[in-house]
């Protein structure tokens, strides 16, 4: 099995079914913390989708939040965050509980959704020969670290009450296929708070249980303990904290979009906002989706699960009406790309509840299910970002570029960039770090390239994103392995499209040096 071997995997199960400890919960109870979770991800994207992205490296202004209204949850029905999440849950419907990465894999490959970032990267990866153990590795993925698999964990820990190391197990695989370390351990943090919250009524007892999932020494772990750090030091200021975060751990956002800018999907930041939302909202529903929104970036998602798991400790009966009241009106509506409705991804989160908590040693007895106790286990840390920090960006009219050919200028447009299709064209350019990024635009009539390092053939590219939409500030090619020093990228147009394109062209906009 991946990372994990089949007899550790083993272990957990019989660990966890020693006679030590055990919870125990109504099957009405569990369904309605089920409930809850699935429809506090729902208002919580549905109230902060007008704010996303629109605010980063500030804090919102109240006046400045979406006026709510229950029959706005409508918007749930077409976020990625709940349609990926649901079409990761039907893996393991459809393969059972130990569906491998490679099984996850097979279904993000042929995903018909349009994806960004480290979801984006890891199917072009796959569409192109990659092993799903291997796509979301920074190797192949320069988003590793976005926040791409944290959003869409939720229905891990829904379906692992009190049951945190079959979490990270299932979290470990399923989220290997996009995402690597502190990319992984955000699925895992999101996850594990979840499990903690079916037996947990404090929130601030549910984010420990959330950070004892993750390794301490890994950035985005580190990150966590600084904020429960500053809470205490600072309970009834989140605004303290929030400005804490940023000068601590606002600096070395790799991403090809937001590296040296304001934007950050990073997951650990992002993280860090939804356990913001719940140390400072106090168990209040409007109070946590509010401080999670109002933290900006990307603040839609960051309330749904800041929402998921306070609906999931509270249960769907105890969310305010305020809240929830939309959902029924539209409970047997599918969501985009899946065939689940509301009750049915209930129903099938339920079920598999039921599985794994049966595997891990418990029983169901009448109306009653035992979960036996299992304590937190961290998997091995694993960090990529020795490669040192974004340094400098290079924009392409920067004198320090050579161009050869036929390019048209287009960087004053809304591009940013030069575009060509003529078979060779190049660009060229010396630099001095430990690693770059090249970034262009992912095309529908994007081409073929080759790209040289230091005088030799690196790889052959392509920029077609596998869709019918362009897709800005993506790695064209990357490398974070180099020896520090100076070095020669070249870039040669091939004229040639990519399978399934609808032209040849190249599209660069800047060039992103770690150092």
């Amino acid at each position: 099995m991946n990372r994990f071997s089949a007899a550790f995997i083993l272990s957990i199960y019989l660990c966890a079914a020693q006679p030590a400890k055990t919870r125990t919960i109504s099957v009405n109870d569990l369904k309605d913390r089920i409930r809850g979770g699935w429809a506090g991800q729902m208002f919580g994207v549905s109230y902060g989708a007008p704010t996303e992205f629109r605010f980063n490296e500030k804090i919102i202004p109240v006046d400045r939040l979406p006026e709510w209204k229950p029959s706005k949850v409508d918007n749930a029905l077409n976020q990625d965050d709940l349609y990926v999440d649901m079409t990761f849950a039907k893996v393991l419907d459809d393969k059972g509980l130990d569906a491998t990465t490679d099984d996850f894999g097979a279904m993000f490959k042929n995903a018909r959704y349009n994806l960004w970032h480290a979801n984006l990267a890891a199917r072009r990866a796959l569409k192109r020969g990659v092993p799903a153990t291997l796509s979301g590795t920074p190797k192949y993925n320069a988003h590793a670290n976005d926040i791409d698999f944290q959003i869409e964990a939720d229905f891990i820990g829904l379906m692992t009450p009190g049951l945190p190391q079959v979490a990270n197990d299932i979290a470990w695989r399923a989220g290997r296929v996009m995402n690597y370390g502190d990319g992984i351990y955000g699925g895992m943090f999101v996850g594990c708070m979840y499990a903690a919250a079916f037996f947990e009524s404090d929130p601030h007892k549910v984010v420990e249980a959330g950070l004892a999932c993750i390794p301490a020494k890994s950035p985005y772990g580190q990150l966590i303990s600084d904020l429960m750090t500053w809470h205490k030091q600072n309970p009834n200021d989140w605004e303290k904290a929030w400005h804490l975060i940023e000068e601590k751990w606002n600096k070395r956002e790799p991403c090809p979009e937001g590296a040296l800018k304001p934007f950050n999907i990073d997951a650990k930041i992002n993280g860090a906002y939804i356990a913001l939302g719940l140390l400072y909202g106090d168990g209040d529903m409007t109070k946590t989706i509010q401080i999670s929104t109002r933290a900006g970036q990307d603040s839609d998602c960051n309330p749904s699960s800041a929402a998921g798991v306070l609906g999931t400790m509270l249960g769907w009966n105890r969310i305010p009406d305020v809240w929830k009241s939309g959902i029924p009106p539209l409970a047997h509506r599918k969501f985009q790309y899946t065939d689940f409705t509301f009750e049915t991804i209930v129903d099938s989160t339920y079920n598999r509840a039921l599985a794994v908590v049966k595997r891990a040693g418990g029983k169901l007895e009448g109306d009653k299910l035992t979960v036996p106790a299992q304590a937190a286990r961290a998997p091995k840390l694993e960090v990529w970002d020795d490669y040192g920090s974004p340094a400098e960006r290079v924009a392409i009219n920067d004198p320090r570029w050579q161009w050869s050919g036929q390019w048209t200028d287009e960087s004053s447009r809304n591009t940013g960039s030069r575009v060509s299709s003529t078979k060779g064209s190049s660009a060229e350019i010396g630099f001095e770090g430990r690693g770059f990024i090249l970034v262009g635009l992912y095309l529908p009539d994007g081409g073929l390239a080759d790209v040289y390092l230091d005088g030799k053939l690196a790889s052959t590219v392509d920029v077609y994103p596998d869709e019918d939409a362009s897709k800005g500030g993506e790695s064209v090619y990357h490398d974070f392995a180099l020896k520090p020093g100076k070095h020669t990228l070249k870039l040669v147009v091939k004229g040639e499209p990519y399978q399934g394109s609808k032209g040849a062209k190249i599209a660069l906009s800047n060039l992103v040096v770690f150092r």
